[in-house]
């Protein structure tokens, strides 16, 4: 019944999506599994991508061609860039989508593509000779051949909800959890844990007195997601911003002796970033309120997303709380909050590729690795879609550096160091954040897609090039233009700007604070009319990389010597407990995340300089 795949993605949440459409786009024939095909690319959560660094990981996505960023542009129902008041590393976009049409659109790009094909139905083994794997096997009893498996479990593992003292199997609101992976993957022993994420309840907008909130608009002038010429919307529809109070706590607090997260009935962790409503009360108890964002779930719904107000307290005490938040006196609730319990496996487990140490071929993408987030997950399910192609041809893995892309921070991190509680992605993470901005994403990471041979590039790749020579332009004319006392002191002073008293270049006075380009470019008029025939991504982009020039280039000389360290590799097979000298930590944590090079081993949580200086003698550097 079913030929032999090259990659079969199991799951088909934003992970599973991007695994299947990378795979395929870099020429394999790809079966995607799902025990829903009405809930592909379902957002189970807020209806919202990106935000602080998340909005840098769909760019980045986008910008080795993956489809999240066109995706969210199509579907969005408002936009907004995130920090403009801070300097430019930490721009950030986001957008709230129309959870349906979000949903749909994924689907119908799937589906267009003719190298993947669908199968609906639960994967509860993996087949496997030798070490490496071969297919899976579903609930149907079919065996489904393949030379790559990608899984992208989500939250369906064992999957647990909690409501209360109620408690029922799921891996989502409605839908049934997956078993057997896990027992078969730790019978062959991989280590496996238990995390939790939860969702607060969903309302009826039209019982909002909307009044009594607090009104947040998108960006006047919004911007896009994709580096492709997606559709700007005419029309935004507004979020809305109350709070909690006292008197929602004390009921809250009412029901913490029936809360699953306080009586223990929960025993993984959950996001440390995003925790429930019962846990801020908890953790912040001097607070007397907490801010609560009013989300719309689409055009055509009065579904609304409380962010915020995750909560697994029984139903009737998160009801009457809501009652007493200003705006939701008269609310209809949808349906509860609820936490959800599920599987994952540390992923320690993996090399840099995402694939896993145990078994090859096997790769392990999204909440299965203890990340949470839609961005964390879809960037996960692109690279274990490439690695997995590339594996397949039996060419090298393609492994993002911290230096190239939010997405090469993410997952050193997670296979160096591991994660005890849901990772999610900020800003802090990374040590190169004034190279990896969301305005060059497509600068950093384009070319490293075509080198791969990424398919379908090939509007990105004249789009690149455009960009590259406009700002090319811009920087030459900018270095070339100078302005008079006379024709620029009134602006100087406008913006709070010392005036001049000799001829000035335009470069020299953009380093200033409050120094816009295109304002100066306002006072000549022939270098403005230039300017209109670049778009304002060009612009910003020159703009910024002359504004920085003396911040990144000294970010670039930290890069380069960094370089070295990752250049000195290790082969997987080095023996470390032949060197008497290392830390036994050291040994025992190279032995199992097996690093590619000295500078992965020094990234290792328990790995000391100390140790590295050991490795560098014995291996004569």
């Amino acid at each position: 019944m079913f030929k032999p795949y090259d990659v079969i993605v199991v799951g088909a949440g934003h992970a599973g999506c991007e695994a299947a459409a990378a795979a395929a786009n870099m020429g394999c024939q790809v079966l995607l599994v799902t025990m829903n095909m009405q809930t592909i690319a379902q957002m189970s959560c807020n209806p919202a991508m990106g935000g602080v660094a998340k909005g840098q990981i769909v760019r980045e996505i986008d910008a080795l061609g993956g489809y999240s960023g066109i995706v969210t542009d199509e579907t969005r129902v408002q936009f907004r860039m995130l920090n403009r008041s801070k300097g430019p590393a930490m721009w950030s976009p986001r957008a709230q989508s129309d959870r349906n049409l979000f949903a749909r659109k994924w689907r119908n790009l799937l589906e267009a593509h003719p190298c993947i094909d669908f199968w609906q139905d639960m994967v509860k083994a993996l087949l496997i000779k030798e070490n490496r794997v071969c297919g899976v096997v579903t609930g149907l009893g079919q065996e489904i051949e393949s030379e790559a498996v990608i899984l992208t479990n989500g939250t369906f593992l064992n999957g647990l909800i909690h409501i209360g003292e109620k408690q029922f199997g799921g891996g989502r609101a409605g839908e049934n959890a997956a078993k057997g992976i896990t027992e078969q993957l730790v019978s062959l022993g991989f280590e496996s844990g238990r995390m939790k994420t939860g969702t607060p309840p969903r309302l009826d907008g039209r019982s909002i007195d909307y009044s009594q909130t607090e009104i947040q608009h998108g960006d006047e002038n919004p911007s896009r997601f994709s580096y492709l010429d997606t559709p700007v919307p005419d029309k935004q529809l507004s979020c809305h911003i109350t709070y909690t109070n006292p008197e929602v706590h004390e009921i809250l607090r009412t029901g913490f002796s029936q809360s699953p997260m306080f009586t223990g009935r929960i025993q993984g962790l959950g996001p440390r970033y995003c925790p429930s409503i019962e846990d801020k009360i908890d953790r912040f108890s001097d607070r007397d309120r907490h801010q609560l964002f009013i989300e719309p779930e689409g055009w055509d719904t009065h579904e609304i997303y409380i962010n915020g107000f995750s909560s697994s307290l029984p139903e009737e005490v998160q009801y009457k709380a809501l009652q007493k938040i200003p705006g939701l006196q008269q609310v209809k609730m949808f349906r509860p909050g609820y936490a959800i319990e599920y599987d994952y496996f540390p992923p320690t487990q993996l090399s840099l590729s995402l694939e896993t140490h145990l078994i090859k071929n096997l790769f392990f993408a999204g909440q299965i690795n203890g990340t949470t987030g839609y961005e964390e997950a879809a960037c996960q399910g692109f690279m274990a879609g490439i690695n997995a192609a590339l594996r397949v041809k039996d060419q090298e893995a393609l492994i993002l550096t911290r230096a190239e892309a939010y997405i090469g921070v993410l997952i050193d991190d997670l296979v160096n160091k591991g994660t005890e509680e849901p990772y999610r992605m900020f800003t802090s993470r990374a040590e190169y954040r004034i190279l990896l901005r969301q305005d060059n994403a497509d600068r950093r990471l384009t070319p490293i897609a075509q080198k791969i041979g990424m398919q379908n590039l090939e509007a990105r790749i004249q789009r690149l090039d455009q960009k590259e020579q406009g700002i090319q332009f811009i920087r030459k004319e900018l270095q070339k233009i100078s302005l008079n006392p006379e024709e620029v002191n009134t602006y100087l002073e406008s913006v709070g700007s010392s005036k001049i008293e000799l001829k000035s270049k335009l470069s020299q006075l953009l380093t200033r604070p409050n120094i816009s380009l295109v304002e100066l470019a306002k006072l000549k008029p022939e270098f403005m009319n230039e300017l209109t025939q670049f778009d304002s991504e060009t612009i910003e982009s020159a703009e910024i990389e002359l504004k920085y020039e003396g911040y990144i280039k000294k970010e670039q000389e930290l890069v380069d010597k960094m370089s070295r360290l990752e250049n000195v590799k290790l082969p997987e097979s080095f023996d470390y407990h032949s060197i008497p000298a290392l830390s036994n930590e050291a040994k025992t944590k190279l032995k199992r995340i097996k690093p590619s090079s000295i500078g992965q081993a020094s990234r290792i949580s328990g790995v000391s300089p100390a140790d590295i200086s050991i490795l560098l003698v014995y291996l004569g550097r």
